[in-house]
C-alpha cells in the first residue's frame, strides 16, 4: 500500500479515507459512551451504520461481546455471536476479493503493495477481529475447547491474517496510511491475543492446534498487548481490558495465581481517573483489591460498581459472584449465602451451580444459625442434578462438578459433604487469593481442622477416603501459604499415597501432584516439580474439571521451564 493508495480521492468530499476517519471518530465516541455506562446511547449511535461501515459493525458487535463476556448470560452470548457474524459479513464487503493470507504475503515478496488501499487493509484487520472474537465466544461456551478446535478453519484464517498483517507492518515497502495507528493497534491486539491465549493451552490441545500451524509465545503476546494498550488508538482499551482479564482472572482460574497485580493496577489507573464511575473499571478495581487481599476494600468497590449503573442489570451479577467469594474468604457464610441466593433467582448462567453454592453455605452454618427462607440443605443439593443446562450443546464444567458432588444426597440416608463451599473455592483457585492474607488463611485452616475432627468422630463410610483427601488438599494449601512447607508437603503426599482408596473424587490426585509441584517451584526445586507435573498430565484422565487442571499444569510447566520473572512492566494505558 503506497501513499497514492492511502490518499486516493483526496479531492473527493467522501473519499474512502475520509469515510474511514469519520467512522473511527464516531466509533471511538461510542466506546466513550459505553465506558461511561451509557450503554444504550453507545449502541444507538452505531446501529444505523452497521450494514454500511465495517467499524460501526465491529464496534457494535464488540460492545455486545464485552457484555456477554462480563455476564456469561447464554442469551447475551447468542446475541453477540449472531451480531459478530453479521459484522463479519459487513467487513467482507470492503475486502479485496482474494484473502490476505493468499495475497498480501505474495505481494510483499513481489513488492506490489499498492494493490491494497488503506480501506482494504482496515477491512482485513476488522474481518480478522470478527473471527477472533467469535473464537473467544466459543471458548466462553466450551472450556473443553471442542468447539474451538472444530471451528479450526475460521480460527486459522484469523491467526494467519494477523501474522501476514504483522509482516506487512515490518516490510520496508509498507507506507503508513493516515489511520495507521488504529491499524497497527488492531494488529497488536490480534497478535497479542493469539500468542497469549495459545501459550496457555494445555499441551494436548496445543498439539492439535500446532498441527495446523498454530503456536503461541506468552512473553511476545504480553508485549504486543502492552504496546497496543500504551498507544492511543481505537483498540487501546481492548488491549487494556484483555490484559486486565489476563492478570486478574485468567492467571487465577486457568493458571497458578501468578498474575501481575501491580501491572493490572498500572493499566487501570488512567481509566479509573477518566471514568471514575465506569462500571467495568470499578469491577476490575474490586478484583484487584481482592487479589491484594484487601477484601473489605473489594466489597466496597463491587457495591460501588452496582450503584454506578442500573441499565445493565446482568453486570450486577458479576459483582454478586465476586461478593459471594469475598464473604467466603471472610467465612461470613450468611452473606455468601445471600449472594448465591440472589444469583440463583436473577441470573441464568448456571442455576445448578448457584443452588449448589446455597446448599454448600447452609452446610457451613453453625447449630444455632437459622436457615434463611427456611431452605433445607439436603433438599437444595437434591434438586441440583435436575437443573443441568447446556450452552451450545455443552455442559459447563463447574456445573458438571456441582452435579457430581450433589448426587450423594439423592439417597434416603445421604453422607454429607465435609466442606463443599471450601472445595468449590479451590476449583476457582481461591486459596491463591487468601494466601496473601495470613489472618484469612489461618481462619480457613481453623475451619478445615474442625471439619477434619468432625469427620474423625463420625462413623466410617465408603466415602471416608474421598472426604479425608478433600480436606487434606485444602489444608495443604493453607499450610503452604502460612509457610509450613513440610506439613503442606505431607498433606499433598497423603492424597497421592491413598490414591487407590479414593472412590469418586479422582480429580484430587492430579491436583495434589500439581499443588506439590507448585510448592516445589516456589522453592526452586524445578526438576522435581517438572516430574510431578508430567505425571499429573500423563497418568490421569476422565476426572472432574480435567481441562481446567490441564490449563493449570501448562501454566506451572511454563513457569518451571522459563527464567524467573524479570519484573518488566509496560507504561500506563493510553487514555486521552
Amino acid at each position: 500500500m503506497d501513499s497514492r493508495a492511502a490518499s486516493s480521492g483526496s479531492g473527493d468530499a467522501r473519499s474512502p479515507t475520509s469515510d474511514l476517519n469519520m467512522a473511527l471518530h464516531e466509533c471511538m465516541a461510542a466506546l466513550d459512551l459505553f465506558l461511561n455506562n451509557k450503554f444504550s446511547d453507545a449502541l444507538a449511535s452505531l446501529q444505523a451504520k452497521t450494514k454500511d461501515s465495517m467499524y460501526h459493525a465491529l464496534t457494535y458487535a464488540t460492545i455486545l461481546e464485552m457484555q456477554a463476556m462480563m455476564t456469561f448470560d447464554p442469551q447475551d452470548i447468542l446475541n453477540a455471536g449472531n451480531t459478530m457474524k453479521e459484522a463479519q459479513a459487513t467487513c467482507q464487503k470492503f475486502r479485496k476479493k482474494s484473502t490476505v493470507a493468499d495475497s498480501i504475503n505474495n505481494l510483499v515478496h513481489r513488492q506490489s503493495l499498492e494493490h491494497f488501499t488503506e480501506e482494504e487493509i482496515h477491512a482485513e484487520i476488522c474481518y480478522a477481529e470478527c473471527l477472533l472474537q467469535r473464537a473467544a465466544l466459543t471458548f466462553l461456551q466450551d472450556e473443553n475447547m471442542v468447539s474451538f478446535i472444530k471451528g479450526g478453519i475460521k480460527v486459522r484464517n484469523s491467526y494467519q491474517t494477523y501474522r501476514e498483517l504483522d509482516s506487512l507492518i515490518q516490510s520496508p515497502h509498507y507506507v503508513k496510511g493516515e489511520n495507521h495507528l488504529h491499524f497497527e493497534g488492531g494488529v497488536k491486539l490480534g497478535v497479542g491475543a493469539f500468542n497469549l491465549t495459545l501459550s496457555m493451552f494445555p499441551a494436548r490441545i496445543l498439539r492439535l492446534l500446532e498441527f495446523v500451524g498454530f503456536s503461541g509465545n506468552k512473553e511476545h503476546g504480553l508485549l504486543q498487548l502492552q504496546e497496543g494498550a500504551s498507544s492511543y488508538s481505537f483498540r487501546s482499551v481492548l488491549c487494556t481490558m484483555l490484559l486486565l482479564c489476563y492478570h486478574t482472572f485468567m492467571t487465577f482460574v486457568l493458571g497458578t495465581g501468578k498474575g501481575n497485580v501491580e501491572e493490572a493496577e498500572r493499566l487501570l489507573k488512567p481509566y479509573l481517573a477518566r471514568y471514575p464511575k465506569g462500571a467495568i473499571f470499578l469491577f476490575f478495581a474490586g478484583r484487584i483489591e481482592t487479589l491484594k487481599g484487601n477484601i473489605d476494600a473489594a466489597v466496597n468497590r463491587y457495591e460501588e460498581c452496582c450503584e454506578a449503573q442500573q441499565y445493565w442489570k446482568q453486570f450486577h451479577h458479576m459483582c454478586y459472584w465476586e461478593l459471594m467469594w469475598c464473604f467466603t474468604y471472610k467465612r461470613q457464610w450468611k452473606m455468601a449465602f445471600f449472594y448465591a441466593d440472589l444469583l440463583s433467582k436473577e441470573n441464568t448462567w448456571s442455576k445448578a451451580t448457584y443452588i449448589y453454592m446455597k446448599a454448600a453455605y447452609l452446610s457451613m452454618f453453625g447449630p444455632d444459625d437459622c436457615s434463611p427462607f427456611g431452605d433445607s440443605e439436603v433438599e437444595l443439593f437434591r434438586i441440583v442434578p435436575s437443573l443441568k443446562l447446556k450452552i451450545a450443546g455443552k455442559s459447563l464444567p463447574t456445573e458438571k462438578f456441582a452435579i457430581r458432588k450433589a448426587r450423594r444426597y439423592l439417597s434416603s440416608n445421604p453422607i454429607p459433604l465435609p466442606v463443599p463451599a471450601l472445595e468449590m473455592m479451590y476449583i476457582w483457585n481461591g486459596y491463591a487469593v487468601i494466601g496473601k492474607c495470613p489472618n484469612l488463611t489461618e481462619g480457613m485452616l481453623e475451619t478445615l481442622i474442625e471439619a477434619e475432627e468432625a469427620l474423625a468422630r463420625s462413623s466410617a463410610t465408603e466415602l471416608l477416603a474421598d472426604d479425608r483427601c478433600v480436606i487434606k488438599l485444602l489444608k495443604g494449601l493453607c499450610l503452604k501459604h502460612l509457610g509450613k512447607i513440610l506439613e503442606a508437603e505431607d498433606h499433598f503426599n497423603y492424597i497421592y499415597l491413598n490414591e487407590k482408596k479414593i472412590k469418586y473424587d479422582h480429580y484430587l490426585i492430579p491436583n495434589a501432584l500439581l499443588e506439590l509441584a507448585i510448592l516445589y517451584l516456589d522453592q526452586d526445586r524445578r526438576e522435581e516439580a517438572i516430574k510431578l507435573l508430567e505425571r499429573a498430565k500423563q497418568n490421569y484422565k476422565n476426572y472432574s474439571m480435567e481441562t481446567r487442571t490441564h490449563f493449570r499444569i501448562q501454566a506451572a510447566l511454563h513457569q518451571a521451564k522459563s527464567a524467573p520473572e524479570n519484573g518488566m512492566h509496560s507504561g500506563a494505558s493510553a487514555v486521552s
